[in-house]
Formats: structure tokens, sequence, C-alpha cells
């Protein structure tokens, strides 16, 4: 981890004071998820000392300022609505105005459905840490979390890792996983990242393994 600084930590419990009032009630998205994205982001910035931290640490705790449902029309737009009032509530708070843009540019382009490439190496360092998120143990419950909002199945009845049938994780959980999840760790911006990612996603594949005996009746 980074070692600590007084700039650092003040600018962290002011963020972290304003991204707890905007947040809503998806345990998904909450104040957990933000500490988490930092303290993954502290893990590659250690790896790459000449990225802005600051940066870093606003676009972390900001990036979910404006939280849309999977399922919402305007779902691709969230990333955006966020970076515009992050823009708002950071020269409020007095955050140094210099860096304020490239705060806006990582919070836009952390986002996957967003599909906005990151142009800074503090924007792959948050897009990176967020996706990191949806992997691993955490990642998993998130992904559950998510699907029982939205009312979805948690597989297929007979053929739970589509061995015979299209993907389609709009209709069965499980299906996430290979459609989006295993996909994470090529999509890495950073060698470190990638680590990370692939050994997260390692902990998905033995879990859907065993969730497929299981739910055939395989399993001893």
């Amino acid at each position: 981890m980074l070692p600590s600084s007084p700039e650092l930590n003040g600018w962290r419990v002011r963020l972290a004071t304003l991204a707890a009032a905007a947040a809503g009630s998806d345990g998904a998205h909450d104040a957990s998820h933000l500490e988490r994205v930092w303290r993954s982001a502290q893990a590659l910035l250690v790896h790459h000392p000449e990225a802005d931290a600051l940066v870093v640490l606003a676009a972390c705790y900001l990036h979910d300022l404006v939280n849309l449902p999977k399922d919402h029309p305007e779902r691709t737009q969230a990333s955006r609505r966020s970076a515009r009032l992050a823009r708002t509530e950071l020269a409020r708070l007095g955050f140094p105005p210099e860096r304020i843009d490239a705060v806006a540019h990582a919070i836009e382009a952390h986002s996957f459905s967003a599909a906005i490439p990151p142009a800074t190496l503090e924007a792959k360092i948050v897009q990176d840490a967020d996706r990191l998120d949806a992997l691993g143990a955490v990642g998993l419950a998130r992904m559950f979390h998510v699907s029982g909002q939205l009312g979805r199945p948690l597989a297929h009845p007979s053929d739970p890792l589509a061995a015979n049938r299209p993907l389609d994780d709009g209709a069965w959980t499980l299906d996430h996983i290979a459609v989006k999840l295993a996909r994470l760790p090529g999509m890495m911006q950073l060698e470190a990242g990638r680590a990370l990612a692939e050994t997260r996603l390692a902990a998905l594949l033995t879990f859907r393994s065993a969730f497929e005996d299981e739910w055939l009746g395989t399993a001893p």
C-alpha cells in the first residue's frame, strides 16, 4: 500500500463523507465498494509511483456518485453524470482545480458500459481497480446481489454452464461469469491489474464448476 500522507488522508475523509451522503441502497455499489476500489487502486499505485495519487483517490470515491440500475435505459450515461456531479462537488470543496479534469476523465472512463477508453495512467488505475471488485469472492457476492435485485434466476435448470445452449446473462445469473467476468483479466489496462484479476477469476471458475456439480446432483 501507499505510504499515508496528510493530504491524501485529509481528502479521503472528505471524499468518503461526500460519497456516503450520495449513496443509495444498492449493496453492490455502497461505501464499502468505494473503500475496496481505493484499496485496489493503492495496490496498483505501488507499481506506478509516477501517477497522481490524489486524482486516483478522488475518482475512486466519486465514480459512483450517480448509480443507475443495470437495467436502466440510461445506464451507459451513469459515469458521465457522475463526472459532471464530481466536477461541481470538487470545486465546492476546494479541490485543486488543475486536477479536476483528470478526476472527471477517470470517472467517465471507469465504466464498462460507457466504453470510454482511459487516456491517462490515473484513469487506467481507477478502471482496473473498479473491475477487480467484480472478481473474486466479493465480486461473486455482488453478482448475485445485483441479479437478485433484477429478479433473475440463479442458473439454467438443466444446463447451468451453457454446454448446449447460447449464454444469456440477461436470463441466467451464473452465465454472467462467462459472458463478462471471465473477459475482465484480458481487458485490464495494467500488468499488475491483470495479474490480480487472473487470480480472482480463478476463484470464480472454481466456484462455477462446483456450482454445476451441486446444481445437477453430481457432487459427492
